[in-house]
């Protein structure tokens, strides 16, 4: 009898295999990053062929630790970066380049262009986005008109697409050899080419932005049998998926409407669950599929998406040099007892919600000869709190329910530093969960789900515990005060790009 399901988590700068029993507890789990490549400013890549080569070391090295034998996994779900644009040929499996990684801001020029006609919000109606670098339309037309020949053979039916999960699963289901071409609602929705109401392919918006239909992979629930895996996990159902930021709302049981939670990875990502109803947002947020459970309605999204605070931290380890490793930025940032009146707005690809102006770049703001590098390790760690409490706030007007409190995953959720400047600046508590990495939890729960592993989500609602609690402890008027400079801090950040 099957007692584990496993989730592949495809992430920004790694891939992991883990196992969950079902409690959701944590069983084994393998991780290996692969290689950032940033050809030019403001490019941002990464090679398809290392990553599912990865993946498939991952699964095999989480089955050796954990002493997990294959025919013991009742699913396995996959949960990615979203975004991030692969385009491969059908026949050869051979992608025509490197992966656009979300992060990418080549197609701004395009992004102009379209815009130029109806604006930013032209496709917000049916999509919920705005047009941004970060989708991945534009991203497959830069690939189409600027790889040689790519736009022939994509028109001829040789090329398709696919975000890292599309990705992941046509290989592991087999890849030239009957591979599942396919994607969720979630990940659609984060394409800028689905219309959010029939959750289907929209025809014209793909025709303004030059994307044959050909390429798409078809779109199905989150939570369902996409198709058997090959190879180590051969014969086990690939059965969820969920973009990882949707994945960790699922983690974190937000099934109801009015639940919010935030990760901190790479970056930020904060999620409301706004129930059956797609809210537009006219607070400079995104709308989205938070899930789709097998035939049920899909639940939609608020979302607010930060594009720099966990790889901020590395920032300062790879490029400065400051800390050996990025566990020793708390202890580094507790050597002052405030930030010096520095400010750290980190831009580098633009500014994300509620702004959304690809042209902006970061700023370090404050500095006089008092500042140390303990002060800018402490301004590195208070951007985070600031830019969410932006998107909270943000959040609050558009849904009209202001938040009681928030539930925290991710990496950066250890830093206790962090955690408690975070409940001040939103002056709520801010709650961890027993399971931290609930990004691969949450395609774990929506595989487990579709093959009766757990039979509702009042199961999943059961496994969820709570660890540990941070509440507002600091004068809500110097936190305001802050608050306006952090925000004096943002405006320097604008229209940097020509």
């Amino acid at each position: 009898m099957a007692k584990y399901v496993g989730a592949v988590d495809q992430g920004t700068t790694s891939t992991r295999f883990m196992l969950f029993d079902r409690h959701g507890s944590v069983v084994g789990i393998d991780q290996k990053e692969h290689e950032q490549i940033f050809p030019k400013p403001g490019w941002v890549e990464h090679d398809p062929m290392e990553v599912i080569e990865r993946t498939r070391l991952v699964i095999d090295g989480c089955l050796t630790k954990s002493g997990v034998s294959a025919d013991e996994i009742a699913a396995v779900g996959v949960t990615n970066q979203r975004e991030t644009t692969v385009v491969w040929d059908r026949n050869t499996g051979r992608p025509v380049c490197n992966a656009l990684v979300w992060q990418d801001t080549r197609t701004d020029k395009l992004c102009d262009e379209l815009s130029a006609n109806g604006g930013q919000d032209r496709f917000r109606a049916k999509t919920g986005l705005p047009i941004a670098t970060y989708f991945s339309g534009p991203k497959i037309a830069w690939v189409l008109d600027n790889v040689e020949g790519a736009r022939a053979k994509a028109e001829a039916g040789d090329l398709i697409f696919g975000n890292m999960d599309t990705w992941v699963i046509w290989n592991l289901t087999g890849g030239v050899d009957g591979g599942v071409h396919a994607t969720d609602v979630t990940n659609a929705s984060r394409t800028m080419l689905m219309d959010l109401e029939t959750l289907a392919w929209d025809e014209e918006i793909c025709g303004i932005i030059g994307v044959p239909m050909s390429m798409l992979p078809e779109i199905r629930s989150s939570s369902g049998v996409f198709g058997d895996a090959t190879g180590t996990l051969q014969g086990i159902p690939i059965a969820g998926d969920l973009g990882d930021q949707q994945a960790a709302l699922f983690g974190q049981t937000c099934f109801s409407k009015g639940e919010a939670k935030n990760t901190y990875g790479t970056g930020c990502f904060v999620l409301l669950n706004t129930g059956e109803e797609a809210v537009q947002s006219t607070n400079g947020l995104i709308t989205g599929v938070g899930y789709k459970i097998g035939d049920r309605p899909a639940a939609y999204m608020l979302e607010g998406s930060i594009a720099i605070t966990g790889s901020l931290v590395q920032w300062l380890r790879d490029n400065l040099g400051l800390i050996r490793d990025s566990s020793e930025v708390e202890a580094l940032a507790k050597t002052v007892d405030d930030n010096g009146g520095v400010y750290f707005v980190p831009a580098f690809s633009g500014l994300f919600a509620p702004y959304w102006k690809s042209n902006a770049r970061g700023v370090i703001a404050g500095l006089t000869r008092y500042v140390n590098k303990g002060h800018i390790a402490r301004a590195t760690l208070e951007a985070t709190a600031w830019q969410t409490r932006e998107v909270v706030d943000a959040m609050n007007a558009d849904s009209g329910v202001a938040l009681t409190s928030l539930k925290v995953d991710g990496g950066m959720v250890a830093n206790d530093l962090l955690m408690q400047f975070q409940a001040d600046t939103l002056q709520v508590p801010v709650i961890r969960p027993t399971v931290a990495e609930t990004t691969s939890l949450g395609a774990a729960y929506a595989a487990g789900l579709a093959v009766g592993f757990w039979s509702e989500i009042e199961d999943l609602r059961e496994n969820w515990g709570k660890d540990k609690e941070w509440t507002p402890q600091r004068d809500p008027q110097q936190v305001a005060d802050e608050y306006a400079r952090w925000k004096k801090a943002v405006t320097r950040t604008f229209d940097w790009v020509d």
